[in-house]
């Protein structure tokens, strides 16, 4: 998978993309403005709530009974959309979901596809393979539509176009879509997308979205957006098709209602998002739009195999976008540098679980500082920067034989509190040698881009006994 400039390729490593990203000054700017922006409309969307901590920890709890007892939800969930005359496909791989689709394609003779945002399809590469079905696939969330047009990729879950400023738009509108000479304002540019949209909307055939949630008491599907393209994806093809990662069911109204305050809250600051739609299967007698035909695609992709472990709790995550905002690391090098779909701490432990064979996906947990601003910012509490430490663990038991020496090493020394002064002691002694780490064989590849501490001449614990402190 490609991203910008080419840059995010197949066999590159997060070193290297990396310091990609953070040699571009103007991408560093884009992410600075947009992440300052959300999380401060995040800081003040919640303030207007009384007991967030509280409502936080409701929504934990919700979320764990959910994941608990997840296989009955989704059975009810797919239940209810059989009952109302819609169809249920069990996707265990993007392969399976993706065949589906296609063949729902096929048969309504579809040659025009429109798509709502949505993380997950780009997680099983649906455009891909509807466009090797022979179908036309235009995404009508207006980012998602300009980095379509660009050949790119989405760099955040809910602002895909994050790492563009305007002036870089508009030149992909006239490069890309022959906007002529538009003028780089936001108001002309949505003008002009919204009139070539409109077009693709009239002519469809076939619509896809995701699903933020599926409520298993009314087989609805409920959609999350700031755009009016969700309803018109969703209402004026003849067939209508909701991919929904297995984990996004709920099994109440009531349940609904908790996290969605706190998701919209969470993701732009809002009470409530601009366009909140709810489907409820195909179109019925007397009703004078919506599709002919609904299908539900929940999407497993290797999320079953998540559950019952220590990293069970990712499958919590309601992906509102506020753990990449407040991260330090994702607001230097921004989402194309994790390789791929999904970014910040929650894509550092989401890829390597969905993504087991890829050994490149695994290093991704070192890619945080734990400084836990992640789970602070998380609406349903999710320790992140615990699972990142389990994954940083499994990567040193998989790990070869010499880090795993020198791990047993450390925590050899470290463990006995004689030896744990016996190297600070040698660490006081040895402090003038830290310059040299660079050139000591099989610490080059460490130290680079690190600035070697040097130690202090005394420890703490032996001026404390002195008395000098």
């Amino acid at each position: 998978m490609t991203g910008p400039d080419g840059w995010r390729l197949a066999g590159t490593t997060l070193r290297q993309r990396s310091a990609t990203a953070i040699g571009d000054a103007q991408l560093k700017r884009n992410l600075a403005a947009q992440t300052d922006r959300l999380a401060g409309m995040r800081v003040r969307g919640l303030a207007a709530l009384d007991g967030v901590d509280d409502l936080r920890q409701a929504a934990r709890s919700v979320k764990a009974g959910l994941i608990a007892n997840l296989p009955a939800v989704l059975e009810r969930m797919a239940d209810r959309v059989l009952a109302l005359g819609g169809h249920v496909c069990w996707a265990a791989t993007a392969e399976d979901a993706n065949g589906y689709i296609a063949d729902v394609a096929r048969a309504a003779g579809a040659r025009t596809v429109v798509k709502s945002k949505s993380m997950a399809t780009e997680e099983t590469g649906l455009n891909e393979a509807l466009a090797a079905a022979g179908c036309e696939v235009v995404e009508t969330d207006l980012g998602e539509w300009i980095i379509q047009l660009a050949g790119d990729t989405p760099s955040h879950i809910i602002a895909p176009a994050m790492h563009l400023d305007r002036h870089q738009v508009n030149a992909i509108l006239r490069e890309r879509a022959a906007a002529g000479e538009l003028p780089a304002e936001p108001e002309a540019m949505t003008a002009f997308a919204r009139s070539r949209l409109r077009e693709a909307f009239l002519r469809a055939d076939l619509g896809v979205t995701g699903a933020n949630f599926g409520v298993a008491e009314t087989g609805s599907v409920v959609l999350v957006t700031n755009e009016g393209n969700g309803r018109m994806v969703t209402s004026l093809p003849r067939v209508h098709v909701a991919v929904m990662g297995m984990e996004r069911v709920v099994a109440t109204w009531d349940q609904l209602d908790l996290l969605l305050n706190l998701l919209t809250r969470s993701a732009t600051g809002q009470p409530l998002s601009a366009y909140t739609s709810v489907v409820t299967g195909p179109r019925r007698h007397g009703e004078v739009d919506g599709p002919d035909e609904f299908h539900l695609v929940v999407l497993d992709n290797g999320r079953s195999e998540v559950l019952g472990t220590e990293l069970q709790e990712i499958l919590h995550c309601i992906r509102c976008g506020a753990c990449l905002n407040v991260c330090p690391v994702y607001r230097q090098i921004g989402g194309h540098a994790y390789g791929w779909v999904y970014g910040g701490p929650v894509g550092a432990v989401l890829t390597p679980l969905l993504n087991r064979t890829d050994k490149e996906a695994a290093e991704l947990s070192g890619a945080s500082s734990l400084c836990g601003a992640c789970m602070d910012a998380c609406p349903v509490a999710i320790p992140l920067q615990d699972l990142l430490l389990s994954l940083r663990r499994r990567k040193a038991e998989a790990a070869g034989g010499l880090e795993r020496a020198v791990w047993r090493a450390f925590a050899t020394a470290w463990s006995d509190p004689r030896r744990y002064r016996a190297t600070l002691r040698a660490a006081s002694l040895s402090r003038g040698l830290a310059s040299f780490a660079p050139s000591v064989p099989g610490l080059a590849r460490w130290a680079a881009g690190r600035e070697a501490p040097r130690p202090a001449r005394d420890s703490f614990r032996r001026r404390w006994e002195r008395g000098d402190v």
